[in-house]
């Protein structure tokens, strides 16, 4: 992404290349947007890592200057357009995502491994947890093409300046060449022999799988024609020539260039049906595709600093698209955090009016990002009106500020919930009292934690929630009522529907481990609580799509719908088991993401959650005297719909849990009362 072909004397700059960055950049936006036909374009980072393989590499032969140079200017030209997007996201983040705090931490640790460089390790070894598993993704999550690119930027000058000072022009030539292949062909091997498919995150953001890309494009440059720098020859050129070097090719192509130009337009052709059509959870991608397409690119850039004057050299040399190009790191830098924050709930806005915002946004503030910040310390106003060293200090003291503003806000932001920090939590009992009744006491499996209160009678009622993680928040934060004795067995990450192909905000997904085995753990629950009252929360896993009788289906559909109706009568089955009084809550409207253009995703459509609850409450016509439904949604989504916020005070952390004060303050004055109710009714045993 960065801009590598002005960065040096003695390099030529070639506007086409500008043009192919601004095709990429394009290409990613335009994915990250949720554009129809370019489900491909998150291969346009491997267009630029194919540009930087080359350049870096084209810039190391042509000059042997001190490595600790290259690196200063490489920090100058990148590090400052960073430390802006990373202190305006953290900051804005903090004021946006005040409300989630899984996200703020996430946030937090992200902003550390970006300014690292290693955010897509970050992004590999995110967390396994519910809460890390089941994020929205991150406002840095791009930062991991940078990672990659800054870890060769970090790596390969060390091998190239090793092997032009060690051997002869000619041995140092073909040692990179060996290298490059080489390593190409290992870095396809691991991605191959990584894929998995439910888990295509390590072969996505590796640095091993993806450096092939690179390393195709280091390839291409040690095939240049540029004569090797020779022990003594001076470290670098006071001439700047007109353009790039041609390739050294065969005679027949040396005689003959222009018959580059048809290799180059199959290249083009290929590129784009790449970008329209490829998938990022296809095999096909993994086993050879990633190599294809950075083999593409390369074959693209050959041509044009072969033959500048050639009519695909042309066409990606207009104005519009080299502007665009030179503005390319910008725009990658700036474009996810803005559609990350500027979403159709904040704006009100969707599709393409969402989208000529988000865009319009994005093109701004990379053009105030490469006028304001990136040219003036690159070389602009600070390099010709302040010492040269000053703007370097200038960025070290930057890089400081944003650690210490990053360590301020990870000491003033609040800890995540841990309602939404463990994947498989154990059971939790809460009880106002300092010692359980004296029918719990002994009893195996149930912990000790309890609430400091009064001490009651034996015959204290009794309250377990089961369900997923909305019922773990509801009944971990509910405030001590008194005589009543509560417990939570919900299983976070885990619904009642055990279905193993599910599609979660559009991808594919299955069951976190221990989920099948629901009705086991509940009845040990059951069995051990032996409540008076069993409150049953279920929402966001019964209304994702699963494969059910060979293809994808969802609540409200006829064959799922009877799917999910006999999973409910076991769950009520399971509940009621021990002579409980079974209490279903309805579901209640979610916001947990938006697609790409600002819509919501199906499982938080409100048809669906209306169709779950109607399933619920025919449930409960089939029991009457036996089962019970508390309505919730109205109580949480006043007028019947979504809401963040009421009477001023955050209800949802995440769009789908509720927060500790709407626990207390909302739903427990009003859930409370009624199960105290239901539980005196029933014989206690």
């Amino acid at each position: 992404m960065s801009d590598l072909t002005k960065s040096r004397p003695g390099f030529g700059y070639s506007p086409a290349l500008d043009g192919i960055r601004a095709f990429a950049v394009a290409a990613v936006v335009l994915f990250h947007a949720g554009v129809g036909g370019v489900a491909g374009g998150f291969l346009g980072v491997d267009t630029f890592f194919v540009l930087s393989g080359f350049l870096i590499t084209s810039l190391l032969l042509a000059d042997r200057s001190k490595i600790t140079t290259f690196w200063v200017r490489r920090a100058r030209r990148l590090l400052p357009a960073l430390l802006a997007m990373l202190l305006a996201t953290v900051v804005a983040g903090r004021f946006l995502l005040a409300g989630d705090p899984d996200a703020t931490g996430l946030l937090r640790t992200d902003a550390f491994a970006a300014l690292g460089y290693v955010a897509n390790w970050r992004m590999i070894f995110r967390g396994t947890g519910y809460a890390a598993a089941t994020a929205t993704a991150s406002p840095l999550q791009h930062t991991w093409s940078l990672g990659i690119e800054e870890q060769f930027y970090l790596l390969w000058p060390l091998l190239v300046v090793g092997l032009l000072t060690w051997l002869a022009a000619r041995r140092a030539r073909a040692a990179l060449l060996f290298l490059c292949v080489a390593g190409a062909v290992l870095s396809q091997v691991l991605c191959a022999v990584l894929y998995r498919p439910e888990a295509i995150g390590r072969d996505y953001y590796g640095t091993d799988t993806r450096a092939q890309a690179l390393l195709i494009g280091a390839a291409l440059a040690v095939l240049t024609g540029r004569t090797l720098p020779r022990p003594g020859h001076p470290a670098e050129s006071t001439t700047r020539p007109r353009s790039l070097p041609r390739l050294r090719l065969p005679a027949a192509l040396v005689e003959r260039p222009l018959r580059l130009g048809l290799p180059a337009a199959l290249a083009a052709a290929l590129t784009f049906w790449l970008w329209h059509a490829a998938n990022d959870q296809a095999a096909w991608l993994y086993h050879g595709g990633l190599t294809v397409a950075a083999l593409a690119t390369a074959v693209i850039v050959a041509h044009v600093i072969a033959e500048p004057h050639a009519p695909i050299a042309r066409t990606l040399s207009v104005p519009p698209l080299v502007g665009l190009g030179r503005i390319s790191y910008g725009v990658y830098l700036w474009h996810w955090p803005l559609f990350c924050f500027v979403t159709a709930d904040r704006t009100g806005l969707s599709r393409w009016p969402l989208l000529a915002v988000r865009l319009g946004g994005t093109l701004a503030v990379a053009i105030a990002s490469y006028y304001v910040i990136e040219q003036p310390i690159r070389r602009g106003t600070l390099g010709r009106r302040l010492p040269r060293l000053v703007p370097t200090a200038v960025t070290a003291a930057a890089l400081a500020a944003m650690v210490a503003v990053i360590a301020v806000i990870a000491v003033t932001t609040e800890p995540p919930p841990p309602a939404t920090t463990l994947a498989a939590a154990p059971p939790v009992v809460i009880a106002p009292h300092l010692a359980r009744r004296p029918a719990m006491a002994g009893r195996p499996g149930v912990p000790p934690a309890v609430r400091p209160g009064r001490i009651t009678s034996p015959h204290e009622p009794r309250v377990t929630f089961l369900g997923d993680s909305v019922a773990w928040v509801i009944g971990s934060y509910l405030p001590a009522h008194p005589g009543l004795w509560t417990s939570v067995r919900a299983i976070q990450g885990c619904g009642i529907a055990t279905l193993p192909d599910i599609l979660e905000t559009g991808t594919p997904h299955t069951n976190y481990p221990g989920c099948t085995s629901w009705p086991r753990r509940w009845q040990r629950g059951i069995d051990q609580d032996r409540p008076d009252v069993a409150v049953l929360e279920l929402n966001r896993w019964e209304l994702m799509d699963r494969r059910y009788q060979g293809h994808y289906q969802h609540v409200g559909e006829p064959g799922y719908d009877a799917y999910l109706t006999r999973q409910l009568d076991t769950a009520i089955d399971i509940a009621g088991s021990r002579g409980a009084a079974v209490v279903l809550l309805t579901a209640a409207y979610t916001h947990r993401a938006e697609q790409p253009d600002g819509s919501l995703y199906p499982e938080d459509q409100p048809q669906r959650v209306d169709a779950w609850n109607n399933l619920i409450r025919a449930a409960a016509a089939r029991r009457p005297g036996e089962v019970s439904v508390l309505d919730i949604d109205p109580l949480v989504c006043p007028g019947g719909k979504f809401t963040w916020r009421i009477d001023g005070m955050r209800v949802r952390s995440d769009g789908l849990h509720y927060t500790p004060e709407a626990v207390q303050r909302i739903i427990a004055p009003w859930l409370l009362p009624k199960l105290a109710q239901i539980a005196e009714s029933e014989p206690t045993g």
